[in-house]
């Protein structure tokens, strides 16, 4: 017969306090995943903003970004080959240089996650305000954040089957628009023709005009990198690599595509009226290609999508800043707890909640530069890291191609990483500069002045439900 000791039943309540997570997702499950966080429909939001930025040369923008972004997605790809359990910028930072530049970059990060869910917010208000102008915006901000914050408040579960009914909705509007869109110019609306450089190039815009652009739609490529928290997900790891990879320039084919057309049917900003430009072009745009219709059909597949990511970013920063509470890195009593009854970090979900309300006071182009500071941090890092990991901890730069894998391809990330950074906007750097210096005034607080060991959190740490502790005894349950 065999003896159960307390040190069985110990082990047995660690292993169901920490199961593994399913390996249930295939491939194109977690391209689908990344897709969906990017939302594809954010071209239009932002179509207005860029073509002031760019000097009308929006596609320009997201082919520059699509280059910049594909050298980094490479470098995701490598580290999380490399670590597979965990599947973001401050894991391999932490791995491959230090931990407490590891807590710092993820600290940095932080600032994009927390303003995700705000970007939706702002562009879920646009569309509202679009069709019922005579409603205050702030209205829609209150009643779409708290009916988010309530779903998400009661469970964080969701599914890929789910995201890509979404997904799959918001490619066919998209596809009907270009097709549309086509048509019109063959019959001379717009530019008058479907083959054209000037969406790209034309006399008069300058390279840092379209690097301008392609700071500020770099934002659109963010999503690309979560799906790395797939990674133990995945049905093996070796396709994590592919996966980044392919998020990256399907996502990226369908932003050029889009910005094509519709920078040919809409040569000039001018076509906008100017609150449109700062809050969502996509409303305007729907009601000039087609009507009260296609503006219908278009805001409905932008707030499907939209509605997606802020579920997703919403869950995601709640998730992330339960981890770091239970880890000690905020404060536990608060930032850690996860209610018995609703198997959810209520706490940290009406905290994300209470900063999308801050859509009622700001603009999507002041907030998405904010968001680009941090997420240019966790790219620039990732580039960092593959150097550091590879090359310097492996030692992996002995023959021609380990030196151009993993510091030539890297290096080049890096510096076309550098070059957004240039063109970060003054005040989102500022902001951003002071964050990080937060960070680091709590990180010496933390180690007491660097005297002790960070404490590391994984923001890939399955957090989502609440796991009840066996207890001996014939009335144990799970």
């Amino acid at each position: 017969m065999e003896v159960i000791t307390n040190e069985s039943l110990a082990g047995t309540a660690t292993a169901r306090r920490t199961p593994n997570l399913a390996r249930t997702l295939g491939l194109w499950s977690i391209v689908g995943l990344g897709l969906g966080y990017m939302t594809p429909t954010v071209i239009f939001d932002t179509f207005g903003n860029v073509a002031v930025e760019t000097n009308n040369v929006v596609p320009a923008a997201y082919a520059v970004a699509l280059i910049v972004m594909g050298f980094t997605a490479i470098s995701y790809g490598k580290m999380v080959g490399a670590i597979p359990s965990a599947g973001s910028a401050y894991t391999y930072v932490r791995e491959s240089m230090h931990p407490s530049l590891g807590f710092l970059v993820g600290w940095t990060s932080l600032i994009d996650y927390l303003l995700l869910p705000l970007v939706n917010a702002l562009i879920l208000r646009s569309y509202m305000e679009a069709f019922f102008p005579d409603v205050p915006g702030w209205i829609w901000v209150v009643v779409f954040t708290a009916g988010v914050t309530g779903i998400i408040y009661v469970t964080m579960r969701g599914t890929s089957n789910v995201n890509m009914i979404l997904l799959v909705f918001s490619i066919i509007v998209m596809t009907v628009f270009v097709v549309m869109v086509a048509v019109q110019l063959l019959q001379g609306a717009g530019a008058g023709t479907i083959a054209s450089v000037r969406p790209f190039i034309h006399p008069e815009v300058s390279f840092g005009a379209v690097l301008a652009g392609a700071t500020v739609v770099c934002f659109s490529f963010i999503g690309f990198d979560a799906v790395t928290m797939y990674a133990e997900e995945a049905k093996t790891p070796k396709i994590m690599p592919r996966a980044i990879l392919l998020t990256v320039l399907i996502g990226g084919a369908i932003f050029l595509v889009a910005a094509y057309f519709t920078q040919l049917r809409f040569p000039s900003y001018e076509a906008f009226p100017e609150e449109a430009i700062s809050d969502s072009t996509l409303p305007e745009i729907g009601s000039q290609v087609g009507g009260l219709w296609l503006q219908a059909v278009l805001t409905a597949a932008g707030f499907a999508a939209t509605l997606a990511s802020w579920l997703a970013s919403h869950a995601s920063v709640a998730r992330m800043l339960l981890v770091m509470g239970r880890n000690g890195v905020l404060p536990k009593r608060f930032f850690g707890y996860v209610s018995p009854r609703t198997h959810t970090p209520v706490f940290t979900v009406i905290l994300t909640g209470i900063v999308c309300l801050a859509a009622i006071a700001f603009t999507l182009d002041q907030i998405v530069d904010y968001i680009n500071y941090g997420a240019l941090i966790a790219f620039t890092f990732v580039n960092i890291s593959v150097i550091a990991y590879f090359a310097v901890r492996r030692g992996r730069r002995k023959t021609p191609k380990d030196v151009f894998t993993y510091i030539v391809m890297p290096a080049i990330g890096m510096l076309l990483t550098g070059l957004l950074w240039v063109n970060l906007d003054d005040h989102a750097l500022i902001v951003g500069l002071i964050w990080t210096g937060l960070g680091l005034l709590y990180l010496v607080f933390l180690t007491r002045g660097f005297r002790r060991p960070i404490v590391s959190f994984d923001e890939n740490q399955p957090v989502t439900g609440f796991n009840k502790i066996v207890e001996p005894g014939p009335r144990s349950q799970i």
